[in-house]
This record gives C-alpha cells, structure tokens and sequence, in this order.
C-alpha cells in the first residue's frame, strides 16, 4: 500500500472503513455496531446469498487488536461453521505498507458442503478480496493526494443516497467528519435538520461546517408524470435555495459548496463533442439543471467557493441505470435501448466520488466540472461492453416505441438521448481516473 503502517491501520480504524470494503455487487447492511475493531467490539451485518436471493445475518467480534499491526474478526453467528479473518499490517523498508488477509472458514456439512459449494466460496472470496486491495489503495491514494491538509467537517445533503453514503465512507476513512442534512436528523449521529420544501435550515446547525456538499434531488428515473416534474425540478430549486440561504445568514461561512447537476445541462446533442463551455440544451432537464446551478449563485457572489459537478451516467449495481440494465442482461435477453446510436457519458461510482473530494480538498477548484469518464462510448457499444464482462449476450435490442410507451418523456430524457461529455476542467485540474476503459469501470463494479 502507499502509505505507512501506521497510516493504514488508522484507515481501517475510523468509522466507514466497513463500508468501503464492502462490494457493490454484494451489499451487506450494518445492522447494528459497539466500539471499533478494538477486543471485544462487535458489527452485527446482514449478508446476501445467492445473488440476493436469501439474506442472512452475521455476527462478529473483533479480537487479538494490536494497535498500528493486526485485529482479528471471528464469527459468532452466520453462514459458516467457522470463520476467522486476520488483518495483518507489515512495515516496508521504504515507507509504505503491506496489507495481509488471512482467512480461516469451514462450510456447513463439512466435506459435503466443500465438495458441494467450495469452489464457489473459494471463488467470491477472491473477487471479495481483490476488490478490497484495490478499493483500500485507491482510497489511500486519493488521501494521499491531500496529506498536507487539515482534516475538515463536511455537510452532505442526500448523505444516505447511492452517491451520499459513498462519498461519506470515502471521506471519514480520510480522517474527515462528516454530517448529514436531513429531514429526518439523528442526534447521537450529529446529523442536521432541514426542510427544503419550507426553507428550514438553522445557520446555528452549520458552525463548524467547512464545506458543504449538495447532492439532493428527486429523481429523474421515474416516470415524469406532470406531478413528478415539478417534484424533480422544485426539489433542486428549494433546496439549493434552502442551503444558500443559511450559508448567507452565517459570520463565518464554509469556504466551500459543491454542487451536483447533470450533463442533461447539454440537452440531446447527438456525437457533438462537449465540455464545460458548451450551450445548454432546450429540453426539461436541460431547464432543470440551469435552474439547479443558478441557485447557487448567490453564494459565489459572496465569494464562497463553488464547484458545480455536472453529472454523467454513475455506474454502481447499488442503483441507477446500470442496477436497472443488470436483470436482463444476467438472463441473456439484454440488447440496445432504441437506435443504440445515442452517447452515454458515465462514470464508475468510485471516480464519482472520487472527483467530488477532489473538488472538495482542492481549493482551485471553482465553476462547473464535468463529472464524466474520458471516454464517452454509444449505447450500443455500453451494451456490448456490458455483455462481454456478464459473459451474456447482448443482442436483443429494445424498440424506442416501446420504452416510450413504458416510460413516456423520460425515455427521451434519459434513455433515447444522450450527449457526448468530456471532463476537461476536472482533468486539467489534476484529478485522476481510476477507470478510463468503460469495460474496467464495469469489472471493478461488478466483481468479474
């Protein structure tokens, strides 16, 4: 690893080291905590079995801590016999770190369960672990990027979404603290209190915020019945009002505030090539995040620094388009959506949030930013690619007449049209993508 043993140690310590090092292709739930990885400290998970299928609940509890070299997880309850998980940190010689898995298990009905499901075991523990070393490495390396800086507090705003609860357990395994706004607060976990819809948000609850990061907004995957639209573009509206305002009403402001958009700013605009300075479209999304970024130029104008994140297509099983994508493509029956001809701008969730606490710790960092790999690919190529990685194949296409009789405008919004985004400001000001290849991006997130 890049960093000293120290400096790994510490990262598994702090809270959301669980949640980093969990797979997205197999999300297991924290259902209940005590303590850290200290002796005696227990996590209580609830597993996925058989692709999701079944869940079970696993108990276990740290012993054998050595601080700054090994802990140790042993199950109590769960799906095996026996499991024992040693984390061991070894020093280099030249000051970085080794990170040492050790695995201990026994399968249910012994020989017969090894002969019977061994393989399979054997098999996601690799992927697991894989995932795992390089998440761990990633993040250490994006902290390491900012090593000379304070450790900050930061709000988030949609803090429990697919991009919230990621960027969190990104940032406090950095050593940052980070607080939720939220309609419905938790005091034991420092959450803060708001209401968009009515403009509530107490200033007094922002003292000691250092930045803010607003991600909130109703979602634009869903059906846009008249009602529904109004809800996605009210919701961008009151809520950057609602921020902005009680960043205003403080003495002493955060430094900075970063944004989320889209790059539905851009409209439908076919292979046209697209950066930060392009025109904005003429479509309802189009008009939404227009509507979206302006609410935050109040705060600019009082010279807080802001970053809006135009976002592309995230790619995570957790959620979005490619959680919707997955059922049909496992059973083979996967294929282009309309012409396939359209362009699909996407980023693996890890360079999402990634480029979020880049835009958060570099200080340069103002004005709009593509949040979008590299290299944009059509939906026919996506499909292909995604394809290969499931190892299914992807050639039954879906008629655009019928997605918009299933969807209605936001087939066109979101599925049908597309735009063709290259992040020129975000790589210019020195962020780094760990997935420039779409069919990385996909590998990594899916475990294959």
């Amino acid at each position: 690893m890049p960093v000293s043993a120290r400096a790994l140690f510490d990262w598994h310590e702090r809270p959301g080291a669980f949640e980093r090092l969990t797979p997205p292709w197999q999300p297991s739930r924290v259902l209940a905590r005590t303590g850290g990885i200290t002796n005696g400290s227990r996590v209580e998970v609830e597993v996925p079995l058989l692709h999701g299928l079944l869940h079970q609940r696993m108990l276990m509890e740290h012993r054998d801590y050595q601080e700054g070299r090994e802990f140790t997880d042993v199950q109590l309850k769960g799906p095996f016999t026996r499991w024992t998980h040693v984390h061991r940190i070894e020093a280099a010689s030249d000051g970085t770190s080794v990170l040492v898995d050790r695995i201990d298990y026994e399968l249910p009905l012994g020989v017969l369960g090894d002969i019977g499901g061994g393989w399979f075991v054997r098999r996601q523990l690799e992927q697991l672990f894989a995932f795992r070393h390089e998440r761990t490495r990633a993040d250490l390396e994006r902290h390491l990027t900012f090593a000379d800086q304070p450790r900050r507090t930061i709000a988030i705003t949609g803090g429990t979404g697919m991009i919230g609860s990621a960027l969190t357990g990104l940032l406090r395994t950095g050593g940052h603290t980070v607080r939720w706004i939220t309609r419905r607060p938790d005091e034991s976990r420092g959450d803060i209190g708001w209401n968009p819809a009515t403009g509530a948000l107490n200033p007094a609850d922002l003292i000691g915020v250092d930045a803010v990061v607003h991600l909130a907004g109703a979602s634009v995957g869903e059906r846009w019945t008249p009602d529904h639209k109004r809800e996605i573009l009210a919701s961008r509206e009151q809520g950057t009002r609602t921020i902005v305002s009680a960043i205003l009403a403080m003495t002493q402001r955060p430094e900075a505030l970063i944004s989320a958009s889209a790059t539905g700013y851009y409209g439908d605009t076919g292979a046209k090539l697209l950066d930060e300075s392009s025109n904005r479209g003429d479509d309802f999304l189009s008009d939404v995040a227009q509507a979206w970024e302006s609410g935050t130029r109040p705060a600019a104008d009082a010279g807080i620094r802001v970053a809006i994140a135009r976002t592309g297509v995230v790619l995570s099983p957790a959620g979005g388009a490619l959680a919707k994508m997955l059922p049909p493509f496992e059973l083979g029956v996967g294929g282009p959506l309309g012409s396939g001809e359209q362009w699909m701008s996407w980023i693996s969730l890890d360079d999402e949030v990634g480029a979020l606490h880049h835009l958060l710790m570099n200080r340069a960092c103002a004005g709009v930013f593509n949040l979008t790999a590299p290299a944009p690919v059509t939906n026919a190529e996506f499909t292909r690619t995604l394809g290969k990685v499931l190892n299914r194949p992807a050639v039954i296409p879906v008629p655009a007449f019928v997605l918009t009789a299933l969807f209605g405008e936001m087939a066109q919004g979101t599925i049908l049209g597309g735009q063709r985004v290259l992040p020129v400001r975000l790589q210019g000001a020195g962020f780094r993508f760990r997935h420039v290849r779409l069919a990385d991006a996909l590998r990594f997130e899916l475990g294959r």
